[in-house]
């Protein structure tokens, strides 16, 4: 099991490498292009791109998702809790922003622990009930903790940008997505592990003091899923709490949630007496 320190250090790591990569990339490509002239400017164009989605790579994310702030005067409740479990969690407060639509969904975007953004949809706000929506939010800033958002959100951008390409091509759009959707897919599942839902699930747990809150939510979550149809951009899987996506064609591909009974599963785990505890209330 990863402390969250060492789960820190790891996606820091893998967001370094992310970063270097593409400014590394883009300037080979510029030097085989067109020599040193123009692998110069190419490392220019990289250090701009780069920096762009590092400061501007949330506030781009949330704003192609359609969400906005979600108003202290609009959600007390919520806002009080995401202060108190945040610091519970040893982050920053979060931001909180709203998603349009019925379809019960969550995401986190962000730096890390200093600069979060948590969006949760008005389906979400609707069916969960207070300690199911309490896990939720201490599930999101787990991945601040960890830094997972550190690394989720540029690998979105990117596989979302390298996706979009193929919009661009015509009538050659389908040859295209056939061979840019797998190498976006490739790139999301090299940096993004199953692994980091699982330790963001005990995470929440440790934080809220009990895993069937989060547990209840899930199930929850799956449940009202099956009766809401969902439509988005696939390439965001990795943001949401759940897959909202179903599991065949292209969706398919950027799946990094392993299956809910599983993570079920392992919550209740943690509580053995769970069932005991149950009978004898």
């Amino acid at each position: 099991m990863w402390r969250p320190a060492v789960l820190a250090l790891r996606n820091i790591a893998k967001a370094a490498l992310l970063y270097g990569g593409f400014v590394v990339a883009f300037t080979a490509l510029g030097w085989w292009l067109g020599g040193t002239r123009l692998a110069t400017l190419s490392l220019v164009v990289a250090l701009l791109m780069a920096g762009t989605v590092f400061w501007y790579g949330p506030r781009i994310v949330l704003a192609s998702l359609g969400a906005r702030e979600l108003l202290l005067a609009e959600a007390p409740p919520v806002w009080s809790a995401a202060e108190r479990l945040a610091a519970a969690a040893g982050v920053a407060r979060p931001k909180l922003y709203l998603l349009p639509g019925g379809h019960p969904r969550a995401l986190s975007v962000g730096r890390g622990v200093w600069d979060t953004g948590i969006a949760l949809s008005e389906g979400l706000l609707t069916v969960a009930r207070p300690a199911e929506l309490d896990a939720i939010l201490a599930h999101e800033l787990a991945h601040a903790r960890h830094r997972d958002v550190l690394v989720q959100t540029p690998i979105v951008l990117i596989a979302g940008w390298i996706v979009e390409v193929s919009r661009i091509t015509g009538f050659l759009e389908k040859a295209f997505l056939s061979v840019l959707a797998p190498l976006a897919a490739s790139l999301v599942h090299v940096f993004l592990s199953t692994r980091r839902e699982l330790a963001a699930d005990r995470f929440a747990a440790r934080v809220c003091r009990t895993p069937h809150g989060l547990a209840d939510a899930l199930i929850r979550l799956e449940q009202t899923q099956e009766l809401l149809a969902f439509r988005g951009s696939p390439v965001t899987e990795p943001l949401y709490i759940v897959n909202p996506f179903p599991s065949e064609g292209l969706p398919a591909l950027f799946e990094t949630h392993p299956p809910i009974g599983e993570r079920v599963e392992r919550l209740r785990a943690l509580d053995p007496e769970w069932r005991e505890k149950l009978r004898a209330a």
